[in-house]
């Protein structure tokens, strides 16, 4: 059995050594470097574009601008992430990141907008003429992000419009739950207010894009090959097999590199353009004004409850900024509307739209920010109720969905919550203020979850070779959070190979269609179909073997009946048949399971945090994590995401945020330098992690559902 066991990463020579190959890492004969110009105010129009001088310089080989760029063609509705049945007219939704494309008019919707890009014959000779192409404007009065204060927000706070990025209903009732508040024996009422904040991944965005004929080729920084090749073929009126996307490593994604942005549909362009390779690779700078973020927030929390604690009314709303083309909504009451048992609830969401860039989801979109709010008004309703916090939680736990009545496909959150409190010693701790030294140490707790977010239909092959070797394909992509060493695994368990004879092949449109890196979705979507391809060879070895193909198992590279010792080798068996290669075929479709069941991971978040109160310090100084996520593949790597996102959890409620100025109408600082991320002397090295032992056979075939979200919640 290799699913279950803690195996190293087999990705990791490649990329400590450097071998691993990501997208601007990426060349073809002839060659150009692109270069953005960006546009310096907020809105308003081009005047002119002067590129004399641009073009003076040596080794620039052009400079195109709107004038020189095709018409794009919309993407086909309904087309995204599922079928939606809205008006014909709705603006383009994911996989496209946005539906406004820049660079098909005058007009300017925000700072950093791509007004011209330069094609060079190095990096050098495009960066010195985009210095030098002088940018025109006559600006006009723009819409800026108000003061982020309710009253505020609240007045300029809008409906969002319906398009494919509304994922979920923008509100929901359950009861009255104004009458619920006004009799509620205890309430509370808060306003959360969260900014700003951006990706930094380590690997800027960057694509090489190559046309043979009406054939494109590129290789793309990005957690959704298929999502690139549908909306380049949708731009440019293509067939989709003519776009082949290929990314063989992805530096970072969490969402930034997750929908498909204007620059790689502008790179591709500007490639056909001029008949030559193009390489694009986005500057810091770029980043914040060419990719998404997720947006600033405010969130404003009522609850209700007896004089036991048992929630009578949750009513929690929510403004977030978006650009003045698209409506992106951060939908942060779904932990309100799942997390706790009440008779009444009122969910909203509106938008404050913004002459700024698109925001669009990150690490922990919906429940991060979502937790954060609820979280923090359980705290303070545990306060004024003298209750313990986890009292508090236990009070209220859902035995079934609290928004549907829908029974849970698997649930153990009081085995969390009681295996997190034994191990950080939450019964026995201290109630009264302590001091360690200078320090003020405080402890507190709080539930985390995250939606099961399930893709449709990936596929994958496995490939059996006489040798007792396998190859996986499957056309997903590698971000780092461990897909590369899970997918063998689970082939190796089924073929009974050690895992350093199975190999994958993934990241390119050639490969059978999978899903994207986001959602906590890939273990168990591609990891399913990779099960199913698997089983599917070896069911297919057992018919050549003549063996009953429900009665085998696979072991040292032999297949026998299930519990004889005997048994015949693989490549013997394919040898009598006249084959050296056997293919499976699976895939796995959400809808033929878990029918009837809502579907969540959970967990809980104990942290020791202290405060020198004299130099206005706090530092993390330990955590417990404990997770119900259904079956683990792989613990070793499944302990990594989890540490990792609680770090990033540290870093959103501690460090992190983007600050907008309001006179230029931009992010304050485009640049590494003025972001705060936690480092190593900012983490303790006491982080626990446990997971209860779980298996949710609704959710997915593998057993297990999405963590690598779910410990970035709560922590805030």
């Amino acid at each position: 059995m290799t699913v279950g066991q803690p195996l190293p990463r087999l990705d990791g020579p490649a990329k400590v050594t450097g071998r691993a190959r990501y997208a601007a890492d990426h060349g073809a004969p002839g060659l150009l470097h692109a270069v953005l110009v960006t546009a310096a105010i907020p809105a308003g129009r081009l005047t002119a574009i002067e590129a004399r001088a641009a073009l003076a310089e040596r080794g620039v080989v052009r400079v195109l601008t709107h004038e020189d760029m095709p018409r794009f063609a919309k993407l086909p509705q309904g087309e995204a992430l599922g079928d939606f049945d809205m008006e014909e007219d709705k603006p383009d939704g994911p996989p496209a990141a946005q539906s406004f494309m820049p660079m098909q008019d005058d007009e300017i919707r925000h700072e950093g907008q791509p007004v011209a890009i330069v094609l060079g014959e190095t990096l050098e000779a495009a960066e010195a003429g985009a210095r030098r192409v002088e940018v025109r404007c006559e600006q006009t009065e723009a819409r800026l992000p108000v003061a982020p204060e309710w009253a505020a927000l609240d007045d300029v706070a809008v409906e969002p419009r319906k398009s494919d990025f509304l994922f979920f209903g923008p509100g929901f009732t359950k009861a009255d739950a104004g009458a619920a508040l006004t009799n509620a024996e205890t309430s509370i009422e808060a306003v959360y207010l969260q900014p700003s904040r951006h990706h930094n991944a380590m690997e800027p965005s960057a694509i090489v894009a190559e046309w043979d004929g009406d054939a494109l080729t590129v290789h793309d920084a990005t957690q959704h090959v298929y999502g690139v090749r549908h909306v380049l073929a949708a731009r440019f009126g293509l067939p989709v097999e003519k776009v082949r996307v290929i990314a063989q490593h992805t530096g970072g994604g969490f969402g930034g590199k997750g929908w498909v942005w204007p620059h790689e549909v502008l790179a591709a362009a500007a490639a056909r353009i001029v008949g030559r390779p193009v390489k694009l690779v986005l500057s810091r700078a770029n980043l914040y004004s060419c990719l998404g973020y997720q947006p600033r927030m405010a969130q404003k929390v009522m609850l209700g409850a007896d004089g036991e604690g048992h929630l009578t009314a949750v009513q929690h709303d929510v403004v977030n900024v978006t650009s003045v083309s698209d409506d992106f909504v951060e939908f942060a009451t779904e932990a309100s509307r799942s997390l706790y048992a009440t008779p009444s609830m009122r969910l909203s969401h509106r938008v404050e739209r913004a002459n700024v860039a698109m925001p669009t989801p990150m690490r922990a979109p919906v429940d991060g920010p979502g937790t954060w709010a609820l979280e923090s008004a359980m705290d303070e309703l545990a306060h004024r109720l003298g209750m313990d916090p986890l009292d508090l939680r236990l009070a209220n736990y859902a035995e079934e969905d609290p928004a549907t009545g829908e029974p849970w496909s698997s649930k153990k959150l009081r085995e969390a919550y009681e295996e997190g409190a034994r191990l950080f010693g939450w019964r026995e701790r201290s109630r009264q203020t302590r001091r360690d030294g200078d320090w003020l140490i405080g402890q507190g707790m709080a539930s985390c979850t995250m939606g099961c977010f399930r893709t449709p239909t990936p596929a994958a092959e496995v490939a059996l070779r006489a040798d007792g070797a396998a190859v996986v394909r499957t056309g997903t992509q590698d971000i780092g959070t461990g897909t590369l060493t899970i997918f063998p695994q689970i082939a190796a368990d089924v073929l009974g190979l050690p895992p350093g004879r199975v190999t994958l092949e993934m990241g390119d449109t050639r490969l059978p269609e999978a899903g994207p890196t986001y959602g906590s979705s890939s273990t168990m979507g591609v990891g399913a179909a990779v099960l199913r391809a698997a089983e599917d060879a070896r069911t297919k070895l057992a018919r050549l073997a003549n063996l009953p193909p429900g009665e085998v198992e696979m072991a040292e590279g032999r297949i026998r009946r299930r519990g004889a010792s005997e048994g015949i080798a693989i490549a013997e068996a394919m040898r009598e048949a006249g084959t050296d290669e056997i293919v499976g075929a699976g895939a796995f479709d959400p809808t033929q399971s878990g029918e009837g069941f809502s579907m969540r991971s959970f967990g809980a978040v104990f942290v020791e945090v202290g405060i020198d109160p004299e130099l206005g310090l706090l530092r993390l100084r330990r955590v417990v994590g404990s997770y119900s996520v259904g079956r683990i593949v792989n613990p070793r790597t499944a302990k990594a995401q989890m540490t990792g996102g609680i770090i990033w959890g540290w870093g959103m409620a501690a460090m992190e945020q983007s600050q907008h100025e309001p006179v230029l109408g931009r992010f304050l600082s485009k640049n590494l330098a003025g972001v705060a991320i936690p480092v190593n002397a900012d983490i303790p090295g006491d982080i626990t992690i446990h997971f209860v032992d779980e298996v949710d056979e609704h959710a997915s075939p593998i057993g297990g559902k999405g963590i690598g979200e779910l410990p970035v919640t709560g922590v805030a």
